[in-house]
C-alpha cells in the first residue's frame, strides 16, 4: 500500500468544519496529515487537486445490492463499482434479499463476499423480522452484534403498531437506528404512482401521500417515550415533511433522507407509462419537490441517499401496473443533488457534502470507525469532486448490471474523479 500526497484541494470537512484550501498525505491506508504545504513522502503518488473539492469518502445509507438471491439485477461486486463510479467509499446495503439479511449468517455472508469483490466499503442493514414478514422479530441485540448498522423491513413498513413498538424498543437497546420505509399497505394496495391528475388521465390506481404520513405520524408518537433514533427513508411528500420538522422541534431523536428523484422529479415523468419513472414512494407532485428541497434547506432532512434499486429491462418492460418499483442511482446522485439543491442556490457545497458524509456516518454508527471524517490517524477515505465538470449520463458508461433510470441523456454538472478507499485509489477520472 503506498503513499499518497493530495496536493492544493479545496477541503472539505463539516465533521471538524474546515473549509480550506490544505494537503493531505496518506500512508498505510491512514490520513498522516492534514494541512499547507506538506511534502511528499518518498516515492508517493502526488495528485493534483487544485480547483477540486476533496472531502471524506461519501457514505450511501440506503443502498440494494441484490446479493444474495437476484444477481442478475445487481451484485456486491457491480454495485460497489457503480458507487466508486458515482464517488462513494461506503454503502449500506438494505436487507430485502433472498433470504433477507435476517440472521448473523447472511450478514457474514455479505461481509465475505464485499470484502473479496467489493470495490468499496459494505455494511449491512439487518431485517426488523424473520423473512420481512413483518410477524416476529428478529434478534436485533444478536444482528447488532453481528456488525448491523440500522434495522430496517426495507420495501415494506412494519404495519402492525404493536410489532413496531417492540421494534424501537430492541433497536433503541441495540444502539442502532430504526430506518423505516414508510408506507401503509392498506392505503397503497395495487397502486402503481402518485394520486393526482397524472394517474387519473392514465388510468392508474393512485398511490396517497397520506399513506406515508400515517405511518411517520404513528411511529413517531409511539417513540415519543421509547426514545429510539428513527430515521425516515426516501422521505416525498409535503406533510411528511411537516412531521419530521414538528418532531425535530420537540427533540426527537427523528432524521429523514431524500433521494435524487424526489428532490428533481414530478409524477408528470410517469407520462407515457414510462416504467423507468415508477419508483416507491411514487414521484409526486411539485409543490412536493418544493417541500421536500427546503426541508433540506432548513435542516429538516439532514441526510441525502440514493435508494438504488437495480432492476433488469426484462422486468421494467412490463406494462406499468406489474412493473417493479425502483431506479437506479449510486452512479448519477453527486450530480443530481447538485442540480437540486447547489446551483439552485439552497445550500452551498459544505452543506451537500455533510449530508453526503458525516450525518449518514452518525447514523449507521460508522463515525465510531472514523468514517464521514478526514483527520490526522483517522482511515484513508476520500472522494474527490470537480463541481464544475459538464457530463452526460450515459447508458454506454454504466457500471450498474441494470439501466433503470428516467435520467438518461441528461446533462449533468459535477462529478466525482477520484475516490481513495482505505489508501486504495479506486477510481481515477
Amino acid at each position: 500500500m503506498g503513499s499518497i500526497l493530495i496536493q492544493g484541494g479545496r477541503l472539505i470537512d463539516p465533521a471538524s468544519g474546515r473549509d480550506e484550501t490544505a494537503d493531505i498525505v496518506i500512508e498505510g491506508g491512514r490520513v498522516v496529515g492534514v494541512g499547507p504545504g506538506l511534502r511528499a513522502p518518498d516515492g508517493a503518488e502526488v495528485i493534483d487537486a487544485r480547483e477540486k473539492i476533496v472531502a471524506p469518502g461519501l457514505i450511501d445509507p440506503h443502498v440494494h445490492l441484490r446479493e444474495p438471491g437476484h444477481e442478475h439485477k445487481e451484485t456486491i461486486a457491480s454495485g460497489t463499482a457503480a458507487a466508486v463510479e458515482g464517488g462513494f467509499a461506503t454503502v449500506c446495503c438494505m436487507p430485502n434479499t433472498s433470504p433477507a439479511l435476517d440472521s448473523p449468517a447472511a450478514l457474514a455472508l455479505v461481509r465475505e463476499r464485499a470484502s473479496k469483490g467489493g470495490a468499496c466499503r459494505v455494511f449491512a442493514v439487518c431485517a426488523a423480522t424473520v423473512g420481512r414478514a413483518g410477524v416476529s422479530l428478529t434478534d436485533i441485540a444478536a444482528l447488532a452484534e453481528a456488525g448491523a448498522v440500522g434495522v430496517s423491513d426495507d420495501g415494506d413498513a412494519l404495519a402492525s403498531s404493536a410489532v413496531m413498538h417492540r421494534a424501537l424498543e430492541q433497536t433503541r437497546d441495540a444502539g442502532l437506528a430504526f430506518m423505516q420505509h414508510c408506507q401503509d399497505p392498506e392505503l397503497t394496495r395495487a397502486s402503481a404512482m402518485h394520486a393526482g391528475e397524472v394517474a387519473l388521465r392514465l388510468g392508474l390506481p393512485g398511490w396517497p401521500s397520506v399513506a406515508e404520513e400515517l405511518i411517520i405520524e404513528r411511529d413517531v408518537r409511539l417513540n415519543r417515550r421509547i426514545g429510539c433514533r428513527y430515521h425516515v427513508q426516501h422521505l416525498s411528500c409535503a406533510g411528511s415533511v411537516e412531521i419530521v420538522r414538528r418532531a425535530r422541534a420537540e427533540g426527537q431523536p427523528v432524521s429523514a433522507e431524500a433521494s435524487p428523484h424526489h428532490l428533481l422529479l414530478t409524477h408528470e415523468t410517469c407520462e407515457g407509462f414510462d416504467t423507468n419513472a415508477k419508483m416507491n414512494p411514487p414521484l409526486r407532485e411539485q409543490a412536493d419537490v418544493d417541500a421536500v428541497r427546503q426541508g433540506v434547506a432548513d435542516g429538516t432532512i439532514t441526510i441525502l441517499a440514493t435508494d438504488h434499486a437495480p432492476h433488469t429491462p426484462e422486468d421494467k418492460s412490463a406494462p406499468f401496473e406489474q412493473a417493479p418499483f425502483g431506479i437506479i442511482g449510486l452512479e448519477t446522485a453527486l450530480a443530481l443533488y447538485a442540480e437540486a439543491l447547489v446551483h439552485s442556490g439552497l445550500i452551498g457545497w459544505p452543506r451537500l457534502i455533510e449530508l453526503m458524509t458525516i450525518n449518514p456516518a452518525r447514523l449507521c454508527n460508522l463515525d465510531a470507525l472514523g468514517l464521514g471524517s478526514l483527520h490526522e490517524g483517522g482511515p484513508a477515505d476520500v472522494t474527490i469532486i470537480d463541481p464544475d465538470a459538464r457530463w452526460t449520463i450515459d447508458e454506454g458508461a454504466i457500471k450498474s448490471k441494470s439501466r433503470n433510470t428516467p435520467f438518461l441523456g441528461r446533462q449533468a454538472r459535477g462529478r466525482a474523479v477520484g475516490v481513495i478507499v482505505a489508501g486504495e485509489i479506486r477510481l481515477r477520472r
